[in-house]
């Protein structure tokens, strides 16, 4: 089990970004330029900061540029005031953490939008600068655990939906071959690749037995030559390759060129310490797999295993 997780992890390093990971975004909105300009240089060595004059001009750069760890934002401003501004991004950026700057007493209004949670903190101007920084580090912080929280949740539901998806086409197939295609199809999908082909394994050798579903024809036959099959088939674990700079491509990857494709992942499908099938997902762009989710392919690919099991076994009691 140790050595499956070290490999899983090993996996998950080489698939997600090889760049260093970039500074977390923030919005500045105000309608006065040098706040404007004293927030961007108070915060520029911790942040990517975004600014704004408006809360209309606000909108519009988050619609651009989506998601931001932190807003802060002028309560005072002609058109829009803040709360009304940060109000608006509560639908679509709810993991989003808020702060708004005020130099007047609108205790209704901030008083209003706190107990909403649409306000994380109130800052009055004029502001101290180490208070503000401290003030934005915890924002931040917290931005982290929310969104941390909230892939959890999505993580589990993906899992939930996954395995469900499995078993429903194990029940409702009356062959192994007849899990392969819908099996091959949902993987696909739910990872956003531009082709997966899930094959049968006997004595460890391919067979001819497969389901496909991708975005070209390219993929058709991919397998029987490529040596990252052959490995996972051999070693029982899972095997990937990436193209990223200085990385060569192994030997006998031609059909990659081909193909276009910039990653291929292959995972075999083992049960009780057989190889019933390989899982192969290619991607035409770099691919940014989350460990995560590279977990949960491992994990469903087992599941899959389970369900040939199965489905063969009622083939031959039929």
């Amino acid at each position: 089990m140790d050595k499956a997780i070290a490999e899983l992890d090993s996996i998950s390093r080489q698939l997600m970004s090889v760049e260093r990971p970039k500074k977390p975004k923030m919005l500045v909105v105000d309608d006065e330029p040098d706040n404007l300009d004293l927030l961007y240089r108070t915060f520029r060595r911790d942040f990517q900061v975004l600014r704004a004059e408006s809360g209309v001009n606000a909108l519009s750069v988050l619609s651009s540029e989506g998601e931001v760890a932190v807003i802060i934002s002028d309560q005072r401003m002609p058109e829009m005031k803040g709360t009304e501004f940060l109000s608006k991004t509560v639908p679509q950026f709810p993991d989003t953490v808020r702060i708004i700057l005020t130099g007047f007493t609108d205790v209704e209004d901030l008083v209003e939008a706190i107990n909403s949670g649409q306000v994380y903190k109130y800052i009055t101007k004029p502001w101290d600068p180490n208070e503000l920084k401290a003030v934005v580090q915890r924002a931040a912080e917290t931005y982290e655990l929310l969104k941390q929280r909230t892939e959890e949740l999505h993580r589990a539901q993906a899992q939930t939906e996954l395995l469900a998806k499995i078993v429903q086409v194990a029940q409702d197939s009356e062959s192994v071959e007849a899990t392969l295609q819908p099996l091959a199809k949902t993987f696909k999908e739910k990872f956003l690749a531009d082709g997966c082909i899930l094959q049968l394994v006997d004595n460890d050798e391919l067979t001819a037995a497969q389901g496909s579903h991708s975005t070209s024809d390219k993929f058709e036959n991919w397998l029987k030559a490529d040596p990252l099959v052959s490995e996972a088939i051999a070693t029982q674990a899972v095997q990937v390759w990436l193209n990223v700079p200085n990385t060569p491509q192994p030997a006998g990857t031609d059909h990659y060129q081909t193909s276009e494709v910039q990653a291929h992942l292959v995972v075999p499908i083992v049960y009780r310490s057989q190889v019933l099938a390989v899982l192969s997902l290619q991607w035409k762009q770099p691919c940014k797999l989350r460990e995560d989710e590279v977990r949960l392919i491992h994990l469903s690919a087992q599941q899959v295993g389970l369900a040939l099991t199965s489905t063969r076994t009622h083939e031959l009691c039929s």
